[in-house]
């Protein structure tokens, strides 16, 4: 029985040996096949016969050895040399989308990917292929790519004689005097015929018209009636719009029934809180009655819109000296000027007579370097430079470059610009290709 197991053993190391011996001998053979492959395509293209190369590279690179990556880079290359016949392109992308896919997939594979569709203008693959190889990879040349072409962007061929900030995804403009609602892109949305008109939220805007106040919806539908006699209204947001009432500001929701606290000046609400100066003097009040700023500042800066609370930050004026205050305490060192917070990103600060970048920390985050600047929106900011507007990216690098003659924040992926036409809107086509996928 002991002499019967001793066989058997002996009979496993074997099989063992011969299944090694055949692996060694396969292997051999297929790189030896491999080199006959490639010295056959290698005739084939020295002569630029590319065609009857194709199949024996093909062949090649089915074989796995040390020299199948070498195999692969030689059959793009032929498939580029035969690109515009048909079927070739199709081979080309469907190796590279092998290459991608693979567990260790080299960012060379996504850089060569994403460079060959921007170069036939397919921005939006290009820069989906750069964000799929910057997660599987965490290439910091790829990331470089992909900020270096994210901002293309598209402009629209709708203007108009002026344009508000943008307000989310929508945005007040004005033609032959006459207000309406654009979304973000600039599209018509409201049309341009009111004496005044306020941003649009929770689909309703407050007009004027023929000495009536009102609001009206998406379909320019009117929803609801002022009754009383208001000399001017602010914008409207967070279910709050302010009526200038006998001289004393009030607030009131969007069914415009004015309340009874009054303000002698009052901003435009943002994140559930406003601006407001009562005895003279600027504090920020939410949507009640508490004020989460005292009013003992000379002025609490807003935007164009009236907005001054962002990311829990405000600026407020003492004198000359102006404050960041987050949570109500300063933050950070005095500046000349500011623009508030938007939702994202840092905020434009003047110094020196220069503009430049910081944080709700108040640490500096982009030197202070701009003629003028706007905060951050979408990841990007516009500076002026030269006496002309474009945008700068989080890096503090140029990423549209400065040939407007004005320029606006980002939001909804599109910002208003000034150009020999008047006010137009340019829209990132990355942003463009996500919403479509919404």
């Amino acid at each position: 029985m002991r002499n019967y197991s001793r066989v058997i053993v002996a009979a496993g190391c074997l099989v063992v040996l011969l299944i090694s011996w055949v692996v060694v001998i396969t292997a051999k053979s297929d790189v030896q096949r491999q080199l006959e492959l490639m010295d056959q395509a290698a005739a084939y293209i020295k002569d630029g016969a590319y065609v009857p190369a194709v199949p024996l590279l093909e062949e090649a690179a089915g074989y796995s050895t040390a020299r199948t990556s070498e195999i692969e880079t030689e059959l793009k290359r032929v498939y580029l040399a035969l690109i515009d016949q048909r079927g070739y392109r199709r081979r080309y992308i469907s190796l590279l989308e092998t290459q991608m896919n693979r567990r260790n997939a080299s960012p060379d594979v996504f850089a060569e990917a994403a460079i060959y569709y921007l170069g036939v203008s397919q921005t939006d693959e290009a820069l989906e292929t750069l964000r799929n190889g910057i997660e599987r990879t965490g290439s910091e040349e790829l990331t470089e790519l992909y900020e270096k072409n994210r901002y293309t962007y598209e402009m629209s061929r709708t203007s108009y004689d002026y344009v508000a900030a943008i307000c989310g995804n929508t945005v007040q403009v004005r033609t032959d005097g006459l207000w309406g609602i654009a979304r973000a892109n600039g599209i018509p949305l409201i049309p341009c015929e009111y004496e005044q008109i306020s941003t649009f939220s929770v689909d309703r805007a407050i007009v004027r018209q023929n000495g009536e106040i009102f609001a009206v919806d998406g379909n320019n539908n009117r929803v609801a009636m002022l009754h009383e006699a208001a000399t001017d209204f602010g914008n409207y947001a967070d279910n709050r719009i302010p009526f200038l009432i006998d001289g004393r500001w009030h607030r009131s929701t969007g069914e415009l029934a004015p309340g009874t606290a009054v303000f002698e000046q009052i901003g435009m609400y943002s994140g559930g809180y406003a601006a407001a100066r009562t005895d003279g003097k600027w504090g920020v009040i939410g949507t009640g009655s508490n004020w989460l700023i005292p009013a003992d500042y000379d002025e609490i800066l807003q935007d164009e819109l009236g907005r001054c609370y962002a990311q829990g930050a405000v600026f407020a004026r003492i004198g000359d000296a102006i404050f960041l205050l987050v949570g109500g305490r300063q933050v950070g060192e005095v500046f000349e000027d500011a623009r508030p917070f938007s939702e994202e990103g840092y905020a434009a600060v003047r110094r020196n007579g220069k503009w430049g970048f910081i944080d709700t920390n108040g640490t500096v985050m982009i030197d202070f370097i701009f003629e003028d600047a706007l905060s951050f929106g979408q990841h990007l900011a516009a500076v002026r430079i030269d006496g002309l507007w474009g945008y700068i990216s989080i890096y503090g690098r140029i990423a549209i470059e400065p040939v407007f003659i004005e320029a606006k924040s980002f939001s909804g992926g599109s910002a208003p610009v000034l150009t020999q036409r008047g006010w137009q809107f340019i829209t990132l086509l990355e942003y463009m290709r996500r919403a479509k996928l919404l």
